[in-house]
């Protein structure tokens, strides 16, 4: 296997391993911000999670690890839409960057496909292009397409992955705000 993929990037055009080199940077890039970003919800959640609990049996938010509890001191509506606000951009931070690694991804191995389907254009003008050579350029076009969707398919799935976890997070730390207001 290995062999192959190294024949394939010895006899492939700069284009192409250029395009792979791209799609294999935002593949890796997409990965650590999954698993960063998801397992750091995560553990988020559980805390907020368990400063809703202590809330609700009339603990007080100052004992909770809740991002709400630095406000605890004089609880408005204002204030708490602020930390709302702030906990809002704090776990949804990453989605920007996977949506543009999804959305920019296929188009990056469309480009691969398109440069590589006119050099064989240009090899089968110049009368250089034998059938076997078209082949093997359209292949090696192709597989710059495939490579971007396989990189757009979880970058986008990742996307989705987050965001529900940051809304989770988003809506435990709401109710919380609205046991607070309601207790003042």
């Amino acid at each position: 296997m290995w062999n192959a993929i190294a024949t394939f990037l010895t006899n492939s055009s700069a284009i192409t391993i250029i395009v792979i080199a791209w799609l294999s940077v935002y593949f890796i890039l997409s990965f650590t911000i999954l698993l960063s970003r998801y397992l750091a919800l995560g553990v988020w959640r559980a805390k907020e999670q368990s400063a809703l609990e202590s809330i609700l049996i009339g603990g007080k938010i100052e004992n909770t690890s809740s991002v709400l509890k630095k406000c605890s001191n004089s609880v408005n509506k204002e204030k708490l839409d602020v930390y709302i606000g702030l906990a809002e951009s704090r776990s949804t931070s990453g989605l920007t960057l996977l949506a543009i690694v999804a959305s920019t991804s296929p188009f990056i191995g469309l480009f691969g496909t398109v440069v590589g389907i006119l050099e064989t254009f240009a090899d089968l003008g110049d009368g250089t292009g034998g059938i076997n050579a078209i082949a093997r350029s359209i292949s090696e076009a192709l597989v710059a397409t495939g490579c971007g969707i396989f990189v757009a398919i979880p970058a986008y799935s990742f996307n989705l992955l987050i965001k529900r976890k940051a809304y989770e997070i988003l809506s435990l730390i709401k109710r919380e705000a609205s046991v607070l207001l309601s207790n003042k």
